[in-house]
């Protein structure tokens, strides 16, 4: 194929800063340490934005970045319960507004934040800096197609599977950039999607085991979803020795 006959791709999103009206931020408290998350206030009226709505119109691109999912929440805070070697890598996977990787920062993981939407990106690097951490890099990235020679020891995943379109690249994704010796940490709140991923996981021969999460949200609700701890054919979790 000649570089003529290529597919032409469009560039990958990013929300307009002017879409964001207004911000707000929220304290965000596991066992007693405090995380400030700033995103913007109400999310919905990012919708309101012409070329939000063209994205839309265009891929049917939705901006969920805007929220803090309860997903992220569990990641996070089951990411603060264990014990991390100093410096280690993780990549997280649509990261939003970053809450799992500012949770692995606070932990000593050197953090590179990855999104489809560039202002995301945005958010998660300032959320970082909001609480005092820096030892992160940021990467705009389309899932189904990772820069070559990505990869990762750890790779954070929270709430990504809302739709079923969006579990096969995804899985692609894990199994390309996952390191031999890596596992990857996906929490869901059980959507329906979520019998697709396990299904996909298996036909891939990516091994995986499950354990339930609680996380609550402002206003007293607990949620429940599931952590899936998925490693390579062959590989072994180096966590699966650690606190639960």
């Amino acid at each position: 194929m000649n570089a003529e006959s290529l597919p032409v791709r469009s560039p990958l999103p990013e929300t307009p800063l002017g879409a964001v009206t207004a911000r707000e931020r929220e304290q965000v408290i596991f066992d007693g340490r405090t995380f400030v998350i700033e995103r913007p206030a109400e999310s919905d009226k990012l919708l309101d934005h012409p070329a939000v709505r063209a994205a839309f119109g265009a891929e049917d691109y939705m901006p969920y970045w805007a929220d803090l999912w309860p997903a992220a929440r569990m990641l996070a805070k089951w990411i603060l319960r264990q014990t991390w070697p100093a410096g280690l890598h993780a990549l997280e996977v649509g990261c939003g507004l970053g809450l799992p990787g500012v949770a692995a920062l606070a932990m000593g993981l050197r953090v590179t934040f990855s999104d489809y939407d560039a202002t995301a990106l945005r958010f998660a690097g300032d959320n970082a800096r909001l609480n005092g951490l820096s030892n992160f890099d940021t990467l705009q990235m389309d899932w189904s197609r990772p820069p070559e020679g990505l990869t990762a020891p750890v790779i954070l995943a929270s709430d990504l599977i809302y739709e079923m379109r969006n579990v096969a690249p995804l899985v692609g994704l894990i199994k390309k950039v996952l390191a031999p010796r890596g596992v990857c940490l996906l929490t869901d709140q059980d959507r329906i999607p979520s019998h697709v991923l396990r299904e996909t996981l298996t036909a891939e021969g990516l091994p995986f085991t499950t354990q339930m999460l609680r996380a609550g949200e402002p206003g007293g609700r607990r949620l429940k979803g599931t952590l899936y701890r998925i490693t390579q054919p062959g590989g072994v979790d180096p966590l699966a020795a650690g606190p639960v």
